[in-house]
């Protein structure tokens, strides 16, 4: 899914190749003269997604970074700047589709939150979630972790999270969408408990019972 920053459209990616310009045969219309006609594509390729600029004349970007005809690889969180006049969220409904816990039934118990770069697992008490988090989410709760309850600003969760992009370049509705959807998750597995606090005005830091 495709969420346009600042507004209420959202587009679901259904077809094998989507098209995004200003002109009326794309399947995403983004009216604007700094737009090009066809100005990037995004590939559906065994599951996953890719997008590549098609040669447009203000250019296609990821986190800041610009893209080329290249088809390069989204992740869950992607922020995705068109001519850098749009900003769309990339949401991958597969990373963060509902989670099955191996003991539905069990309550979380107080050893709080643990994480496995092994295996890549987030547990809590005897709950695992039995899918993977993205690679973003995982990157932003590992970073919280290594925190030790101390509060991680945004700068450094770009850095963790998207050490390719320039500062810049990756909006604080990012940041904030990519925080929401973490939580969403962990709710999963103790929805008692909100692990990641906002301390307003400096980032967020991790509440974990262990702790």
């Amino acid at each position: 899914m495709l969420i346009l920053q600042g507004g209420q459209q959202r587009w679901l990616l259904e077809k094998e190749e989507i098209t995004l310009g200003r002109g009326p045969d794309c399947d995403i219309i983004l009216p604007d003269r700094v737009v090009s006609r066809h100005h990037a594509v995004i590939q559906r390729r065994a599951g996953r997604y890719f997008i590549s600029d098609q040669h447009s004349k203000n250019g296609t970007f990821i986190n800041g970074e610009p893209v080329d005809d290249t088809p390069r690889p989204l992740t869950d969180g992607d922020e995705i700047q068109i001519a850098l006049r749009f900003r769309l969220t990339f949401v991958d409904a597969g990373a963060t589709a509902p989670l099955t816990l191996e003991s539905p039934t069990a309550a979380p118990s107080s050893s709080g939150l643990r994480l496995d770069d092994t295996l890549r697992t987030v547990s809590v008490g005897d709950r695992t979630l039995s899918s993977p988090l993205s690679v973003a989410q995982y990157r932003l709760l590992r970073r919280l972790v290594q925190a030790r309850g101390a509060v991680v600003s945004r700068e450094e969760i770009i850095n963790a999270v998207w050490p390719e992009a320039h500062e810049a370049g990756v909006s604080e509705q990012a940041i904030d969408a990519l925080v929401r959807r973490l939580r969403e998750r962990l709710a999963e597995l103790d929805p008692d408990h909100q692990y990641i606090v906002t301390v307003r005005g400096h980032g967020f830091r991790l509440e974990n019972p262990e702790t």
